[in-house]
């Protein structure tokens, strides 16, 4: 029985109400004048339900589609501006118990090097990390009960923090590990995490049991139910994610559009932050293996109706997904990418020797050359992090950002985290370009005392200040 208030996760994603729902969606979506009805309820910028989101995914008319992906691109700029935030990835291990099909980590490959980072690895690496100019990260380790425990991540959250180098530091991190208990949850929230990530890979049941055939995280509703237990424990920004190419994409939008209503109607807060991963190949990984791969179009409608559906909510892309079709989707939805990304364990510090890598890297610029091209092409790359910082986090943050007035804050942050930037690490064409950038972003800043006051902090920022914030 179809239930977004359970806690049971048969219940609040229920198969029935998502096979029904794909079959509502699909004649509906034949109905030109249903879908221009839905159309116009989704231009009041409160989001969608689950069905009505899907039926404009399904919708095959070119003239329709046009004006879905146009009111994408709308939303998108009335939440989120121009602004991109930058992260990176930091793989902590690769040691891993559990059987994922789709992942080149799993126990029974012997093909692959196994690696955990030690704390000195670390200090290493973040160091390396806060010289390409990163302030965000997300931790990413393999799950293993005796090698990768909730300690060595807290130690590794600890040491993360602790590492100041010329005026690098890191500012957020976030966290991609496997679902845990709600006491590991308390720990991860006191430890000053940001954003509790974990990627569903299949709403599907029969698909996820197939694709998990053991290890924890066969337990489809131990792993599903995880974000309640987050919150539970505290951590109230949480991000959920797809592995689109396991399967049916319409099975899966339609379900994590669910969850999404779901955390609402429970936690009274969406997630935080959408993550839109495909398959990709790897050490003994082929993405042809699996039945649900989708095409560029297909993935950039998929973007754009997530940012109709939950206007409120963040999107991520990684460097799994090409230059060319990272530039589409930054119009259509995304607010924060990777840039300068290893998916191996230990690859910042040094060329990797070894085969550590999680999946292949379809974008590999470094940082720099990410940040000009953002803003060539008229974004704001940001190195933001003061929502977090000054505690606008979960239904604090969701409520600034319906109302719009979260633009007050992240328009003069992102300018100011640009400028350290560029005073730190910029190369010569980039520092040119970004100063340039910024003079004429000074003047979108509404609020008068705002603007003067973010105009004497470039000027400071310029005389070696650092860290301010909104």
């Amino acid at each position: 029985m179809y239930d977004p208030k359970s806690l049971n996760a048969d219940e609040f994603i229920d198969r029935g109400e998502v096979l029904d729902s794909l079959q509502w969606a699909g004649e509906t979506s034949r109905d030109a004048g249903a879908v221009r009805s839905i159309l116009d309820k989704a231009r009041l910028r409160k989001g969608l339900p689950h069905r009505e989101a899907l039926a404009l995914l399904d919708c095959a008319d070119p003239e329709v589609n046009a004006e879905i992906l146009a009111l994408a691109k709308q939303i998108k700029m009335d939440y989120y501006g121009n602004r991109i935030v930058m992260f990176a990835p930091l793989y902590l291990s690769n040691h891993c118990v559990n059987g994922c099909l789709y992942c080149p980590y799993h126990s029974n490959n012997r093909r692959i090097a196994r690696r955990k980072l030690s704390m000195e690895d670390i200090v290493r690496e973040v160091t390396a990390l806060q010289d390409m100019g990163h302030k965000r990260l997300a931790l990413e380790a393999g799950e293993h009960p005796r090698l990768n425990p909730i300690e060595y991540i807290l130690e590794a959250i600890g040491t993360i923090y602790s590492i100041k180098h010329r005026n690098g530091s890191i500012r957020r991190v976030n966290v991609n590990i496997a679902a845990t208990t709600v006491e590991d949850y308390r720990k991860l929230r006191d430890a000053g995490i940001g954003t509790y990530i974990l990627f569903q890979e299949t709403y599907d049941r029969p698909l996820y049991e197939e694709l998990h055939p053991y290890g924890p995280k066969s337990d489809y509703a131990w792993h599903t139910e995880a974000m309640d237990r987050a919150q539970f424990g505290g951590i109230d920004d949480v991000g959920l994610g797809v592995l689109f190419g396991l399967g049916d994409y319409r099975f899966e939008f339609a379900a994590l559009m669910m969850h999404a209503e779901h955390l609402e109607a429970v936690h009274g807060v969406g997630p935080h932050t959408i993550s839109v991963p495909r398959v990709r190949a790897a050490d003994d990984i082929d993405p042809g293996d699996f039945r649900g791969g989708i095409t560029d179009d297909t993935f950039a409608k998929l973007v754009a109706c997530i940012r109709i559906a939950v206007p409120y909510t963040g999107m991520i892309v990684s460097t799994r997904e090409s230059r060319e079709c990272r530039e589409k989707v930054l119009e259509l939805g995304v607010s924060q990418i990777s840039g300068g990304s290893r998916t191996s364990v230990g690859g910042y510090f040094e060329e990797e020797t070894e085969n550590t890598t999680q999946f292949e890297v379809h974008d590999g610029r470094s940082l720099d050359e990410v940040i000009s091209w953002l803003m060539e092409r008229g974004h704001i790359p940001s190195f933001c992090t003061a929502c977090y910082r000054e505690g606008r986090t979960g239904d604090r943050f969701m409520a600034l950002c319906k109302s719009g007035k979260i633009l007050n804050c992240c328009h003069p942050n992102a300018l100011m985290t640009l400028k350290e930037y560029l005073m730190d690490y910029a190369s010569p064409r980039t520092f040119e370009m970004g100063n340039a950038l910024i003079d004429s972003e000074i003047g979108v800043v509404p609020n008068a005392k705002v603007r003067a006051l973010v105009t004497r902090k470039l000027a400071e920022i310029e005389q070696g200040a650092r860290d301010f914030r909104i």
